[in-house]
């Protein structure tokens, strides 16, 4: 399976694992898994971080490579696909991600309720 940690599901897994649901903990602790994450998560992060809205651990970059995952880099095809993709969803970086996962044949690992809307496969986070 190749998954991508909505940025929720990401601070999730590296700091407060008993959030997720059990079969997302064991999605990413299994080696055969490939999970990502993606840049737009991260730079979600740090905007929400520098305006006080969310508190991360200084290291929190670490944690891609604790949990044995991927960064996943926003490419032209991406942004062509958020171009093509229909307004359910206003968040900007959540569409990056719906596109990411489509471009790349990922399954998006968020309880955002939007993302089933653009037929993409979830795994509930």
């Amino acid at each position: 399976m190749r998954l991508l940690l909505d940025s929720h599901a990401f601070l999730w897994a590296i700091t407060q694992p008993s959030q997720l649901a059990a079969a997302a903990r064991r999605a990413i602790e299994e080696t055969e898994n490939e999970c990502f994450v993606s840049i737009a998560s991260l730079w979600e992060m740090a905007i929400k971080s520098s305006r006080g809205k969310l508190s991360l651990p200084s290291n929190y970059s670490d944690g891609i490579e604790h949990l044995g995952a991927a960064l996943l880099p926003i490419t032209i095809g991406h942004v062509r696909r958020v171009q093509m993709l229909p307004f359910h969803h206003r968040d900007p970086f959540d569409r990056m991600l719906i596109a990411q996962a489509m471009e790349e044949g990922l399954m998006l690992m968020s309880r955002d309720r939007h993302v089933k809307l653009y037929g993409v496969p979830v795994l509930q986070a």
